[in-house]
């Protein structure tokens, strides 16, 4: 049996949201198939008052053994770092999360806000939000950079706004089923398997990212969605296209550009002030390129491209 009890800090619920619509497995299959116990969920648990704290205090007193502890939305530390702006269970949120975490075997921050802040920590930040152990890019957080949970691991960050469902899911069942040590995490804690490819990978736009044929417009079914709409597909790690949404779909699929939402900067208005949906250019070059492509390269590369680009480039494309 694994024990799992999930809190929710500063958040707007679209993480339990799309845990709640996970496929591959259910929630109800991790407590079938899995023998995992939910103690206690903001949506699931019947537990108020008195009941609830009894659980969370049993937790932190070791006598019922916290497997995995889940953490969605920001630590809220206003006012004054008294995180008095976010009271659960008769104390600030804050103060059940450090005595929590201190005796969990594995703590897993789902969502941007649980990451690395998300938008409830952009500028000026009132709350006093920060993620668990990064605040944007920055190492250490609420918990501190040298914060290991009891299995020895920092905590395991599942960014997206909301996360997808399945990558929630099957890392719950990676940790309850003992192969963890399987999931190599990357330099912000992020499970590999999950983000260590482009959001780019598996674009059913791609080859017309590849001519530089562009789309100007919302839910068309052709033209790349980077030059004109801002896509960050090509800058974001995450498997959107290879573990598709509903099994169906993805943001690009729909003609929708990624908004690099599992990246520590999301939602780049710091990047960008002012602009959402634009590819921002110098003399037709984007400021920012994919990783390992130079600006002069890419001048040269567009006018080619689009002298040689095919007439399908043009074309509709399948989505789904």
């Amino acid at each position: 049996m694994t024990n799992i009890l999930w809190l929710q800090g500063g958040a707007c619920s679209g993480n339990t949201m799309s845990f709640l619509n996970a496929e591959e497995p259910t929630a109800c299959d991790l407590i079938a198939d899995f023998g995992m116990k939910v103690l206690w969920h903001p949506s699931l648990g019947f537990e108020l008052g008195e009941n609830l704290q009894e659980i969370l205090w049993d937790c932190i007193k070791g006598k019922i053994p916290l497997d995995i502890l889940v953490f969605e939305g920001t630590v809220v530390n206003a006012p004054n770092g008294t995180g008095e702006w976010n009271r659960f269970a008769d104390r600030p949120m804050k103060d059940w999360l450090s005595d929590l975490a201190k005796v969990a075997s594995f703590v897993v921050a789902v969502g941007d806000c649980a990451t690395w802040g998300g938008i409830p920590a952009m500028a000026p930040n009132p709350s006093e939000s920060t993620g668990l152990q990064f605040l944007k890019r920055t190492e250490g957080g609420f918990l501190g950079k040298d914060f290991r949970s009891q299995s020895g691991l920092p905590v395991i960050n599942i960014p997206g706004c909301p996360a997808h469902p399945d990558w929630i899911s099957q890392i719950l069942v990676v940790i309850a089923t003992g192969r963890i040590g399987d999931i190599t995490l990357d330099e912000l804690h992020r499970p590999q398997t999950f983000f260590n490819t482009y959001t780019q990978t598996g674009c059913t736009r791609n080859s017309h990212f590849a001519y530089k044929a562009s789309t100007s417009e919302f839910g068309q079914r052709k033209g790349c969605l980077f030059y004109d709409l801002g896509c960050r597909g090509p800058m974001t790690h995450s498997s959107c296209n290879r573990i598709l949404w509903n099994r169906v779909s993805s943001k690009t699929r729909a003609g929708m550009p990624c908004l690099g939402c599992t990246e520590p900067e999301f939602p780049f208005y710091d990047l960008q002030p002012g602009t959402v949906f634009k590819t921002q250019t110098v003399m037709g070059v984007p400021k920012e390129l994919p990783p390992g492509v130079k600006k002069k390269d890419y001048a040269v590369l567009t006018m080619v491209a689009k002298d040689i680009a095919p007439a399908w480039a043009d074309e509709d494309i399948f989505t789904v």
